[in-house]
């Protein structure tokens, strides 16, 4: 599935944005933007490390994917929401990038793991009724699983910077 979201507010728990699993290739609310964590500067074009903490702002409502200790309303795991105003939140926004290697690279699945409670992000056959009817259920879960890799699947890419193509074509003598 897809992340996506819109400003539909969970009828319980927070009351926050709902971030929700789409499977609709075509789906405008599914596109999110990678940010540094909250007051860290993250220069556009800077490959993300392995191990780097970031946010994730939703392009549509300007909210970043946040998390706290409230239950999600079907599975009962950790609520996972949008939060925030224009890109500006609080450091619950703080994801950090699981992956093999050095770098997130764009073909390869990624785990989020939230940096202030732990959990990752998941998503498991949950669906919602009414209003967000057929969307799945997105939360936190405390052990990483098959329900909690993701990947890019498009959007607009970044050319490395020229001192990340020299870091990466280093040789020393």
């Amino acid at each position: 599935v897809r992340l996506h979201s819109h400003d539909v507010r969970y009828g319980s728990g927070s009351g926050q944005q709902s971030v929700t699993g789409v499977s609709a290739a075509d789906d405008g609310n599914s596109y999110w933007r990678v940010r540094g964590r909250t007051a860290a500067v993250c220069e556009r074009g800077t490959p993300v490390r392995c191990g780097q903490a970031i946010r994730l702002t939703h392009l549509g409502t300007g909210r970043n994917l946040h998390s706290h200790r409230f239950a999600s309303p079907l599975s009962g795991n950790q609520e996972v929401s949008a939060f925030g105003e224009a890109g500006e939140g609080d450091y619950l926004d703080d994801w950090t990038v699981v992956c093999s290697g050095t770098y997130w690279v764009r073909d390869s699945e990624v785990r989020f793991q939230h940096t202030s409670t732990d959990v990752f992000l998941s998503v498991t056959g949950e669906q919602y009724g009414r209003p967000i009817h057929g969307q799945k259920e997105v939360h936190g879960m405390a052990a990483s699983s098959q329900n909690n890799y993701w990947k890019v699947m498009e959007g607009i890419f970044m050319q490395p910077s020229e001192v990340f193509k020299a870091e990466q074509y280093h040789a020393e003598l």
